[in-house]
């Protein structure tokens, strides 16, 4: 994949080459660029597949450069790379697909790139628009901060929703995340995949299996792709998912 690298600092340039250089599969491209104006210049006439981009910048600054490039039919993938942590929710919200803060840590540049290969070119400029969308469809992808840096986790790989506190637990086929959103908000925004089962916990209805009762009394749920590991349903909660059930 070919890679151009946009940053005004030649320091941070030269660095980001170096450590595309030492993975393989990835070619750097020259020249890199210095300012938003000379990264579209280069886009159009080099053609990249991944575009490493910083956001501050003079003139037209990244996020900027990023939005010009979804208005395109065939935009190259974008991975943010800043010494600012403030801008992820903006920078997702011009389909890119990695945001790394400096000093990017090549594990993490690593991974950011082979995420940037999965989608095709088209569906990375769709990845956000959905969230941006007139009409109020939901998020395609959801966006979590982590060790890594800025996760995009696809809705269909979301398990459920479990509210605790301040934060939100998001389980997914890989594992678990923490947001900063209302459950709420999620239950409004997903409302159409995902069943509400307790005041703290949302379920993706395409993962349910099967409604048990406990000894107890308990009504537990089991779902697709938690290795026989239950959700409690509270009692005003299993009369609908009851509902739902019959109609999977």
């Amino acid at each position: 994949m070919n890679v151009l690298i946009v940053d005004d600092e030649p320091l941070a340039r030269e660095r980001l080459s170096r450590m595309v250089g030492e993975l393989e599969g990835y070619c750097v491209l020259e020249p890199s660029a210095c300012n938003g104006e000379e990264a579209l210049s280069l886009i159009d006439s080099l053609k990249p597949d991944v575009v490493l981009l910083d956001i501050r910048m003079p003139g037209l600054d990244g996020l900027q450069v990023a939005a010009k490039l979804c208005e395109r039919e065939a935009p190259p993938a974008v991975i943010f790379c800043t010494a600012h942590d403030e801008f992820a929710l903006e920078a997702f919200q011009v389909s890119a697909v990695g945001y790394l803060v400096k000093p990017v840590r090549a594990e993490n540049l690593s991974a950011a790139l082979k995420k940037a290969e999965r989608p095709n070119r088209v569906q990375l400029a769709a990845l956000t628009r959905p969230a941006l969308d007139s009409n109020g469809g939901p998020r395609s992808h959801i966006s979590a901060r982590t060790r890594k840096g800025i996760e995009l986790i696809p809705l269909d790989q979301v398990i459920y929703f479990i509210a605790d506190h301040k934060y939100v637990t998001l389980r997914h086929a890989g594992g678990e995340v923490l947001l900063d959103e209302p459950l709420k908000a999620l239950e409004d925004e997903f409302g159409d995949c995902f069943v509400r089962i307790h005041r703290n916990a949302l379920v993706a209805r395409e993962r349910i299996e099967r409604l048990q009762r406990t000894p107890l009394g308990h009504f537990q749920l089991f779902l697709r792709g938690m290795n026989e590991e239950a959700l409690i349903v509270s009692r005003r909660h299993v009369a609908g998912v009851r509902k739902l059930m019959h109609h999977l």
